[in-house]
């Protein structure tokens, strides 16, 4: 800049004394020479003030922000409870490998046995190729020094292994304290490992649609990752189970998030990370975790009793739509319409039928059916509670005890553990064939078998080819009329040390034998 302030003067003296010499050498200008002589000088004397403005410009430097622009940074929050997150690993052993070929009938099998129909269509196949061991991954908190740490129940079920890595790098092996599909919620726990980081389940009462929130876990196996985003929704039902009741939000999550911690913008543990919408498995910013305060109950059964007992009613039901209210001449739509009421049930015993609408249960208004699934759950077994309904245009009081919700699936046992009953698990929810479902069905009323509900994800019985809806008829040679029949010949069956289960399935108007193996 120095330079060109010299340059300038030195141009200014060079040009007035110039004019000054033309000034002296022609005395008869006039007014227009000395007119012409002051406007040059002017010109000359603003080009260099320009001149001086352009350079002073170049010359400033723009300073800092005082304050970072943006929305806040995360960074404190991330620094602090990332250590507590977990990578989870697990691992399902390879089913066996079934030689089949060339295998006679057996001796001494009747002609009339169903079994041979079995033998005489597989009998000349060459091996089955089962599938490899199938790995796994997802994310869990630590909740207690001791080394419990909280997951998904889709993240570990029918898991033969499951490795825990800490955010320090190191790993173990785990056990499974105990697990909820319903809720989708597991506890599993190392032991040995020293000086664990922790958190604790908070309560997403406080948090709002808009709040600020970290979703921490490990997306398709990179590792501990941090995301953010705000809570978009809450209440969301998204078909998953009976006690629905989500968080929605967008941060970032995707495949290998399942089970990490939500967390908000002060640290606080508000919801476990479970589920995602996306037509291609990655993150389109709609994800869905379960409330601490749900998760933390659940979390305090598992711990105590490996299981989660819940309260039972025996009813199915559903909502009451304005048409449902309109068709009944109510004046809104709101209570529970009971649309079914199972056999030797509370809810029977009580005098509960088919068409009431349930509109109030200890005391407590019921909105939509939701109310009163998660109400009943929560309620001991031996409880004595009031129902009102409305029957007939008529408002009545029944009084209902709670029962215990029936454990009648055969779900897969623990890795490690034996089932509760030590018996076999394949990974079925059976369900009796009551006159209502036989006519939804269009079955005759001497249909044997029982009903398949529910086919457990990942379990042998899903392997198998096994869906929800089938009949299940026959247990090796045995016919089965419901749940207990099955149960009782899957134990059997096992107690004989054989390697799989006979089971005659009946899917899309076909019989078949399928041979199930044990897990």
């Amino acid at each position: 800049m120095q330079p060109i302030k010299q340059s300038s003067r030195s141009m200014r003296a060079a040009d007035v004394s110039r004019v000054a010499a033309a000034s002296a050498g022609a005395q008869s200008g006039g007014g227009f020479r000395r007119a012409a002589l002051a406007l040059a000088v002017t010109l000359t004397l603003g080009t260099g003030a320009a001149l001086l403005a352009v350079n002073n410009t170049e010359a400033a430097t723009p300073a800092a922000l005082a304050e970072p622009a943006g929305p806040p940074s995360f960074a404190d929050v991330a620094e602090r409870v990332t250590p507590a997150v977990v990578n989870v690993t697990v691992a399902q052993k390879p089913l066996q490998q079934m030689s089949m070929n060339g295998r006679a009938l057996p001796e001494g099998l009747p002609e009339d046995s169903p079994l041979r129909e079995f033998f005489e269509q597989f009998g000349g196949m060459q091996d089955f190729q089962m599938p490899r061991q199938r790995e796994g991954e997802g994310s869990g908190f630590i909740v207690d020094p001791a080394g419990y740490i909280v997951t998904n129940n889709h993240v570990i079920e029918s898991a033969e292994t499951i490795e825990v890595t800490l955010n320090d790098g190191r790993q173990y092996e785990a056990r499974v304290i105990g697990r909820d599909p319903k809720t989708d919620l597991a506890l599993i726990k190392v032991d040995g490992a020293p000086d664990l980081p922790f958190v604790s389940l908070g309560d997403s009462g406080e948090a709002r649609i808009g709040d600020w929130v970290l979703a921490v876990g490990n997306p398709f196996g990179l590792g501990g990752s941090v995301n953010a985003g705000i809570i978009s929704a809450r209440g969301r039902d998204i078909n998953s189970g009976p006690y629905d009741d989500y968080l929605q939000i967008d941060a970032p999550i995707n495949r290998g998030n399942s089970g990490g911690p939500l967390f908000d913008s002060r640290g606080r543990v508000i919801g476990v990370n479970t589920a995602i919408f996306s037509p291609s498995g990655g993150n389109i910013g709609i994800g869905f975790a379960i409330p601490a305060e749900t998760a933390a109950g659940i979390v305090a059964e598992l711990r105590e009793k490996g299981r989660v007992e819940r309260g039972w009613l025996g009813v199915q039901i559903q909502a009451v739509s304005e048409e449902v209210a309109g068709s009944l001449g109510l004046d809104t739509a709101a209570g529970v319409l009971v649309a079914d009421v199972l056999p030797d049930s509370p809810a029977m015993a009580a005098g509960v039928k088919s068409g009431d609408v349930i509109l109030r249960a200890a005391g407590q208004r019921m909105q939509e059916y939701r109310d009163l699934t998660k109400l009943i759950a929560s309620i001991d077994a031996g409880t004595d509670i009031e129902l009102e309904v409305i029957r007939g245009g008529k408002v009545r009081v029944l009084d209902v005890t709670i029962g215990r919700m029936p454990q009648d699936d055969l779900a897969m046992s623990r890795p490690g553990e034996a089932a509760p009953d030590d018996g076999p698990r394949i990974g079925l929810f059976l369900a009796p064939l009551t006159p209502e479902i036989r006519e939804e069905r269009g079955l005759e009323a001497d249909t044997p078998g029982v009903l398949v509900a529910q086919v457990e994800p990942g379990s042998p019985a899903q392997r198998a080819g096994i869906r929800a809806g089938s009949l299940i008829s026959m247990v090796g040679q045995e016919p089965v009329t419901d749940p207990d029949e099955v149960a009782r010949a899957v134990r059997e069956a096992a107690k004989q040390n054989r390697p799989s289960v006979l089971l005659r399935v009946e899917q899309n108007g076909e019989q078949r034998f399928v041979a199930v193996p044990f897990a």
